[in-house]
């Protein structure tokens, strides 16, 4: 059984076979799903999904990439949605250093105002990070996240900030990159963080493992990233699936 716990099944590449992908993942195996809303268009969709099959879940934030399109009634939005039966976390959340289109200082407070709305409402965090960890894990720290905790999503930075996060109560999330010949530190992480601060993810329809990769993701290709850790940790994959859906289910607070 398989936990994929980051999906955007909302997205618009799956517009014209949602239903087949959903389909495809639970007979490879994928029992649970967390899709994820980071903006009013894809927010409602993620709480559509979740609403209508038994086992997917969504998670709602804001992105930091249009941090700086979020008004005080977005935040207030994302406050009533953490009440929803199926809503298990708040997020995606963070910084992305990478684009543009929101400054920094403006990505910083949208994040920090998360943070706090998560303490609030006491529900763990979903964080997005790209070429921004120190800023990531200063806010983290200076905003005492460790409270509610939360998954470190597609973690690709090193072991040892892995293991700062997992102090601060945090999960690390590991996604296709894992499976990527070239990709030194997410191998790194999985070797050296505890399965029982592990989580599993596609990050669909992004990101897609080896042999995928450069194609549209989707949750079927969880099977691979769980198959490259269980390599990695020498471990079987029937105990790498079985202890990541459990960590899962415990984190979100999901009864199996």
């Amino acid at each position: 059984m398989l936990f994929d716990t980051h999906v955007h099944l909302n997205a618009r590449q799956f517009n014209e076979d949602r239903e087949e992908v959903i389909r495809r993942a639970k007979e490879t195996g994928v029992e649970y799903m967390v899709v994820v809303g980071f903006d009013r268009e894809t927010i409602p969709l993620a709480i559509e999904i979740a609403e209508s099959h038994k086992n997917i879940y969504a998670a709602v934030g804001w992105h930091p990439v249009d941090a700086i399109d979020m008004e005080e009634s977005d935040l207030a939005w994302l406050e009533e949605l953490s009440a929803h039966p199926k809503v298990v976390a708040l997020g995606e959340m963070g910084l992305d250093y990478h684009w543009d289109k929101s400054p920094k200082d403006v990505q910083k407070e949208v994040f920090r105002k998360q943070i706090a709305l998560a303490k609030k409402v006491n529900m763990p965090i979903i964080i997005h990070n790209r070429e921004a960890t120190n800023d990531i894990v200063t806010i983290l720290k200076e905003e005492n996240a460790a409270e509610v905790g939360g998954i470190m999503h597609c973690y690709s930075g090193p072991a040892d900030i892995a293991k700062q996060c997992v102090d601060m109560n945090f999960m690390i999330s590991l996604g296709g990159p894992v499976t990527f010949k070239n990709a030194k530190e997410p191998k790194e992480v999985a070797a050296a963080i505890d399965l029982e601060h592990l989580l599993i993810e596609t990050d669909c329809p992004f990101l897609a493992p080896h042999p995928n990769r450069g194609k549209r993701n989707e949750p079927a290709y969880v099977k691979l990233v769980a198959e490259q850790i269980a390599e990695l940790k020498g471990l079987s994959y029937e105990e790498v699936t079985a202890k990541t859906t459990e960590n899962a289910l415990k984190f979100f607070g999901i009864r199996n």
